[in-house]
């Protein structure tokens, strides 16, 4: 039994290792989307079996198991006996352990002595990796092959020599090839790092006590997440909404979720959700995976990540459902949208196991902006950004206002960076008024933004959710607002065929967009609100109608 305070410092030292990488990869990547949003993640890995040792606490969670997935593939076409130091992988293949063709990853192994030891991997992403839409993400594609160029898992680094053939091809492919190459290099640079820290590491304490140090992280993860479970009464819940459109086909798409608890495990089936689409709302089987996770990490927020934690769980997910899709069906929106629109469902179900301790529904829509264009004051270029929008309230809280998506640690896309970079104006950026659900607690507010484009020509991508109807309430609380965007091109105002989503919509100078994101859901009979917080909201001008139920309720 490894000493407990030896324990806690080991647990320090290895996730510090990815926390330094992560914070080297958003201090040198080139893409805002890395370097301002932080849209990247960094962990270890074990040599033989590619499970998660350690992430770093503010990487995006959607690859707490999909990176776990992406070393797991590697490791099927390069055996730890093949790799040899210097070696650095490349893969973002969406349907080998990956989300969409943006999220791009890397790996190293790390020897000591002649010997590999672990795994190093990081994720960023890349406003641009080819297809046919400026940004990569699209609400229109029909298949993956649209969406950019896809990595198997091969050799960017051979023993510490770059394969300038196969970068050449990938630079060929991609908007603003030198802007890529930047990111790369800030990926490449964060796993030496970790090598280094590894060493540092090693250097300190005996191998073997690193080893058993991992090996009781892990179990006690496992235990912590099975003593979380044997709490919720043994049961089935289940929960379901539906997604506007797929992007291409009009009409709503169900999700749903079935969850059973027996013991200390649980299955989640996705069975009933609806069968994989032609539009890109498809999701990966390791983004889906993943995203059941995040909702239970929502609930049981002290289970440190590591394999052990994903242990109890079991999943029905048939191939050929939209969360489990047959390549090559297009997975462009998976993270943005139907990940996050699971997370709900699932935050859902649990919500009816135990009940006050998960809040209402939250705005569960990324709203990205993908923007690619020409400008006579800055030149090409081609930018994702995103939006937040309001968490729902929970027994004791209103809900969080313009919080970042479910699936993220991101911070929100900053307008100043933005104006930098590319060329938008922004005029307004505020909180959108009465799109929290009330409640005894409010729901969160969403935000309401206009910017348009300041000079030359833009192709503007909008991929979002939550249009036909917005975040639930729970214990009497009512729903929060759903998205509202409307477009203004050539002097005149409309809204898209699919409303939260429109595919490369042609720009000018003054053209541009006015976005209103949703707020969450309330909590409790609104009835019950206390008066000091109806004053509050009242004087903040977050209540302005006088028929509004928080008004009404401090009469």
């Amino acid at each position: 039994m490894i000493d407990p305070i030896l324990l806690a410092v080991l647990r320090g030292g290895l996730e510090q290792v990815a926390e330094e990488m992560d914070t080297v990869l958003a201090a040198s990547a080139i893409s805002p989307v890395i370097s301002d949003a932080w849209d990247r993640a960094s962990g270890i890995f074990h040599p033989e079996t590619g499970d998660v040792i350690v992430q770093g606490s503010t990487g995006m969670p959607i690859f707490i198991v999909v990176m776990q997935h992406t070393v797991q593939e590697v490791l099927k076409d390069h055996p730890p006996e093949s790799m040899r130091e210097g070696d650095v992988f490349i893969i973002n293949d969406p349907y080998r352990g990956g989300t969409h063709t943006m999220d791009v990853k890397f790996v190293k192994p790390y020897f000591r002595d002649g010997k590999l030891k672990l795994l190093l991997a990081n994720t960023g992403h890349w406003p641009d990796v080819g297809g046919m839409t400026p940004g990569g993400f699209t609400p229109a594609s029909t298949d993956v092959y649209q969406e950019g160029l896809r990595f198997p898992p091969v050799k960017i680094y051979e023993e510490g020599k770059l394969n300038v053939s196969l970068l050449k091809v990938m630079l060929c492919n991609m908007r603003l090839a030198e802007e890529r190459r930047g990111d790369m290099a800030a990926q490449v640079n964060a796993l030496d790092l970790g090598c280094k820290r590894l060493d540092e590491l090693f250097d300190r304490y005996e191998e073997r006590l690193i080893y058993e140090a991992i090996s009781e992280l892990d179990s006690r993860s496992e235990r912590l997440m099975r003593e979380h479970i044997a709490q919720i009464p043994d049961g089935t819940y289940q929960f379901e909404e539906q997604m506007d459109s797929d992007g291409v086909d009009p009409g709503p798409v169900r999700i749903a979720v079935t969850m059973k608890v027996f013991g200390s495990e649980i299955e989640f089936d996705l069975s009933d959700s609806a069968p994989q689409r032609r539009g890109p709302v498809n999701s990966p089987y390791s983004s889906s995976v993943t995203g059941l996770m995040i909702a239970m990490k929502h609930v049981f927020a002290d289970v440190p990540i590591n394999a052990g934690c994903f242990r109890p769980f079991h999943y029905v997910i048939p191939s050929g459902n939209m969360f489990n899709p047959i390549a090559p069906a297009p997975v462009s929106c998976s993270t943005t949208e139907t990940v996050q629109r699971l997370i709900g469902i699932t935050m859902g179900a649990l919500a009816q196991a135990l009940p006050g301790k998960v809040p209402a529904g939250s705005f569960g829509t990324g709203s990205n902006i993908g923007m690619g264009g020409n400008s006579p004051t800055r030149g090409p270029y081609a930018t994702i950004f995103y939006f937040g929008g309001g968490y729902g309230a929970s027994v004791d809280h209103d809900g969080l206002t313009n919080g970042s998506t479910l699936i993220s640690a991101s911070r929100n896309s900053s307008i100043e960076v933005l104006e930098h970079s590319v060329p938008l104006l922004f005029t307004r950026y505020a909180v959108r008024d009465e799109s929290g659900g009330a409640g005894e607690y409010r729901g969160g507010l969403g935000v309401e933004i206009d910017f348009h484009l300041r000079d030359g020509t833009a192709y503007l991508t909008l991929v979002g959710d939550r249009g036909l109807k917005g975040p639930h309430g729970l214990c009497g609380g009512s729903d929060g607002l759903a998205a509202d965007h409307v477009f203004h091109r050539q002097g005149k105002s409309f809204k898209s065929e699919h409303g939260t989503k429109i595919d490369r919509l042609y720009i000018a100078a003054g053209d541009g967009i006015r976005m209103r994101t949703p707020g969450g859901g309330g909590y409790g009979d609104p009835g019950l609100r206390a008066r000091d917080r109806i004053l509050d909201d009242v004087l903040d001008g977050y209540v302005a109608d006088p028929d509004n139920p928080l008004a009404k309720s401090k009469v």
